[in-house]
């Protein structure tokens, strides 16, 4: 069940996040402090992936001041691009469409919001995200060397556009008729 972050508890919210960060991402992950702040922040947009009570499996439900996430994704929202902060799904459930079903719901949003496009930076060596993106559509655009630290390893950064762009003219109903009125 996906939800907005504001509707779930905050510290818990925050302690899962940190415990997700360092499984899936080690040593560049945030800290708990670093996700209080991104929350915190202007103009920022979070999904989270929930187990539903009908789903929880009580042998392995959360920790005490854990709550049972199975997936989170966010960006920030500048008042023209939308830019993905990041996006994680917990080890057990990746490979089900979770994080399919959590980008969809952000670019929904950003959409609504008037997000001209979304942009995103991902590792090089990344193949599961970067089949995901390229799946939503979204392009390469560049690359940045040793953008991810501490492990030195590029990115390349990605776009996906959200308006339309036309190309050429377009006609006017005047232009259509040659500029002549036909008046019955």
């Amino acid at each position: 069940m996906i939800v907005d972050y504001t509707t779930l508890e905050r510290e818990p919210l925050i302690a899962t996040l940190a415990g997700l960060e360092r499984d899936l991402f080690g040593r560049g992950s945030w800290t708990s402090t670093m996700i209080r702040q991104e929350l915190d922040a202007p103009a920022r947009t979070y999904l989270i992936d929930i187990v539903s009570d009908s789903d929880i499996d009580h042998s392995t439900a959360a920790q005490p001041g854990t709550l049972p996430i199975r997936g989170y994704a966010g960006y920030w929202y500048d008042g023209d691009d939308a830019e993905i902060m990041t996006i994680g799904v917990a080890r057990p459930y990746q490979g089900q469409g979770i994080a399919t079903r959590l980008m969809g719901g952000l670019i929904g949003r950003a959409r609504t919001q008037g997000a001209r496009r979304i942009l995103l930076e991902v590792r090089v060596d990344n193949e599961p995200a970067l089949a995901l993106y390229r799946h939503q559509g979204f392009t390469t655009l560049g690359r940045r060397k040793h953008y991810y630290q501490p492990d030195n390893v590029d990115a390349y950064t990605m776009a996906l556009d959200l308006t339309p762009h036309i190309a050429g003219f377009a006609l006017s109903s005047d232009d259509a008729t040659g500029g002549m009125r036909h008046d019955p």
